[in-house]
C-alpha cells in the first residue's frame, strides 16, 4: 500500500515505471550467474518433493497415483 505522501492513481504511473526501469537496469548489470541464482525460488511441493524418484508403467498409472496422493492445489489431478 502506498504511503500517504505518495501519489495514487494515474499520477503514480510515471513514478512506478521509472522505478521499474531503474530496477531492471540494475538487474541487467549483474552477471548472468547471479541473475539465475536469484531468479528461481524453490517452493516445497508436498508428496512430490518427498521422494527422489518415481517411475510408472503407464500414463494411466501415473494419473491414478496423482489423483490418490497429491493435494488438489498442486493441479496434477484429473479434475482441476
Amino acid at each position: 500500500m502506498p504511503a500517504a505522501s505518495e501519489p495514487r492513481g494515474p499520477a503514480a504511473m510515471p513514478q512506478q515505471l521509472a522505478e521499474w526501469e531503474r530496477e531492471f537496469e540494475a538487474a541487467a548489470r549483474r552477471p548472468l550467474r547471479q541473475r539465475f541464482k536469484y531468479a528461481f525460488i524453490h517452493t516445497y511441493k508436498p508428496v512430490l518433493d518427498d521422494a527422489r524418484f518415481r517411475a510408472f508403467d503407464s500414463t494411466r498409472e501415473y494419473r491414478q497415483w496423482c489423483d490418490q496422493n497429491l493435494p488438489g492445489f498442486l493441479g496434477y489431478g484429473s479434475t482441476v
